[in-house]
């Protein structure tokens, strides 16, 4: 009987303690509370000072959740579960995402601050009209490198890595799109091509790099790079930014030859529950003080004009971060390619890394 009455016990101990868990999962964003903001965005992709400084102006409480891919943030935006009222798709995902039907039109009367952005940062072809979507930060595709290894002015083109020279001293970043289009522009095609025979030749043209190859990582590049493990990286220029500030022996570049003009975006989606809030965050995100300390933390180009004048004048006037006009001719925005496409690009960027590696 003693038994019994403790198992007893125990189940209602248990029972108690799943409905008191319950309890606390139900979270106001959980609900779509008025009070709560729910932002999904990159991680370390937002200086966590600001959402306080939001929070205490506004009096809502922010929850903060973080992806590492576009691929994985559609997913689960499109799957639903949590009603997310901010999220900050790339350009081609922007387009991807819209034709899904799972963005919501911007009120623009509600974000007066986008007055501060850039002429040449709006009205691009993934959302015309910025109907859905308001540029947050924008950067390239690029080569890192640490001079310790390589002489300065060496690098030009994005050829000028297949050299034996480099064996086994490039850390090459985990996105099919990225190296697949590095590798198209070296042969002088489109990064957004549509051509399986092109495809093809750039799959090719990769395998020649594999010798070269020391690892297709993420975020370890970082940490490999600043530690001097790597001659080159082959990245993103934020990423590149915050390995320089760590390691004075580094220096970034945008191959002649042209490579990727990327824009991540602010966006609300359709199932969002708090869009008052949502538009409030971008406008107080297009403050020019907030905007210019954003910046700042993440390393990454701002689009925000006013901004860019408050960041100081050795940042503002790096053309490795800000290129010039002559620069941004050469470069080329990601176009969303449809699913059969961007299957081809990620099934020839696996079997490529099969044998890399």
């Amino acid at each position: 009987m003693k038994k019994i009455f403790i198992a007893i016990v125990s189940i209602l101990l248990v029972c108690a303690g799943l409905g008191l868990a319950a309890h606390h999962l139900e979270k106001p964003a959980a609900q779509g509370n008025k009070q709560s903001l729910i932002i999904y965005n990159w991680g370390d992709y937002l200086d966590p000072k600001l959402i306080k400084k939001f929070e205490k102006q506004t009096g809502y409480h922010v929850v903060y959740e973080t992806f590492d891919s576009n691929e994985a943030m559609y997913t689960k935006i499109k799957q639903g579960g949590t009603a997310y009222d901010l999220t900050i798709p790339s350009e081609y995902m922007v387009t991807k995402m819209r034709k899904a039907h799972l963005l919501d039109r911007l009120d623009k009367k509600q974000i007066p601050n986008m007055k501060y952005i850039g002429k040449s940062f709006l009205y691009k072809s993934f959302d015309v009209e910025n109907n859905y979507s308001i540029p947050y930060f924008w950067g390239t595709l690029g080569i890192v490198y640490n001079d310790k290894f390589v002489k300065r002015g060496s690098l030009k083109t994005w050829n000028d890595l297949w050299s034996k020279k480099y064996r086994h001293q490039i850390l090459l970043v985990d996105s099919a799109r990225d190296a697949m289009g590095m590798a198209l522009v070296s042969l002088g095609y489109s990064m957004n091509t549509t051509s399986s025979m092109k495809l093809h030749l750039a799959q090719t043209k990769l395998d020649g790099l594999g010798p070269n190859i020391k690892a297709i990582i993420s975020d370890e590049m970082k940490m490999y790079m600043v530690q001097n493990e790597a001659a080159i990286g082959i990245t993103w220029s934020g990423e590149a930014h915050e390995m320089m500030e760590n390691n004075s022996h580094l220096h970034y570049l945008v191959p002649e030859q042209g490579s990727n003009l990327w824009f991540d975006n602010f966006v609300v989606p359709k199932t969002a529950k708090n869009k008052k809030a949502a538009f409030k965050f971008i406008n107080f995100m297009l403050e020019p003080k907030n905007a210019a300390q954003n910046a700042q933390y993440v390393g990454y180009a701002t689009p925000d004009e006013a901004a860019k004048k408050l960041l100081p004048k050795r940042v503002r006037e790096d053309k490795q971060f800000y290129p010039d006009e002559k620069t941004l001719r050469h470069l080329q925005v990601f176009k969303d390619l449809g699913p059969k496409k961007t299957q081809e690009y990620n099934d020839l960027f696996l079997e490529f890394k099969m044998y890399a590696r």
